[in-house]
């Protein structure tokens, strides 16, 4: 299957997962999400899914949203999924215009220095941001500790003109075949815990979780925003080190 069949399965799977979790709640089915992950991959496969109808993109490293975003159109919703260094963020900023989201704030340092560049660029609009949690309790991920979440939330929601709070982002453990109950939880908690310090409804907090191996049990789980990449795409190619 070409790219823009790959992601019509996914976008099939996306809804049909999103169906189930409704009927098992016995609610109106609720948008989900779906962030197209290209890291590695040339712009002509994203303009493939562009031309296909998709909007969403993701990338992981400054330097290829960067270079990326000003070869395909304006309307791009692009979404930085990778952990940002602090001396990446000016890069980040004036580099990619089209950056809906920053699904990776992970401290306030960062939070503080991402709300500086960006109202210095873009004073008239704020940056959608989500906190990124580590809910698997892995040394090796980056995140904020779920005890620390809700405080993280609080600044930005408070103190960062620049700053639109979306929800929280997790990656779960890497050795399951399914979403990960246990990080699940540990996601749902700490959204119940932001919420009640800023003072906002459960609801309007997004929850970004689930890639290829588990973005359909991550629907099923509930989570809103999903990050594929391989399973539009194909497997990813890495230069030689």
């Amino acid at each position: 299957m070409g790219i823009a069949e790959q992601l019509r399965a996914v976008q099939d799977k996306v809804q049909t997962a999103a169906a189930t979790r409704a009927a098992a709640l016995k609610s109106a089915e609720a948008p989900v999400r779906l962030v197209a992950v290209s890291k590695t991959k040339p712009v002509e496969d994203l303009k493939e899914a562009y031309d296909a109808g998709h909007r969403h993109f993701g990338e992981n490293y400054v330097q290829e949203i960067v270079d990326k975003s000003p070869q395909l159109p304006a309307d791009v919703q692009w979404h930085f999924i990778g952990h940002l260094q602090g001396n990446k963020v000016g890069m980040l900023v004036k580099g990619c215009p089209g950056l809906a989201c920053l699904e990776t704030i992970d401290s306030e340092k960062l939070a503080r220095a991402v709300d500086k560049a960006w109202k210095a660029q873009y004073p008239d609009r704020r940056l959608r941001v989500m906190v990124q949690v580590n809910s698997s309790g892995e040394e090796s991920k980056n995140g904020v500790e779920p005890s620390e979440v809700a405080e993280l939330c609080k600044v930005i929601a408070k103190e960062c003109e620049g700053l639109e709070l979306g929800g929280l982002m997790t990656i779960g453990a890497p050795d399951y075949s399914g979403c990960r109950t246990e990080d699940f939880e540990s996601l749902m908690k700490c959204r119940e815990e932001a919420a009640a310090a800023i003072g906002c409804g459960v609801e309007s907090l997004e929850l970004s979780m689930g890639m290829s191996a588990d973005y359909e049990n991550a629907i099923r789980e509930g989570s809103t925003s999903v990050r594929v990449g391989s399973s539009i795409f194909g497997a990813r190619h890495y230069p030689p080190k």
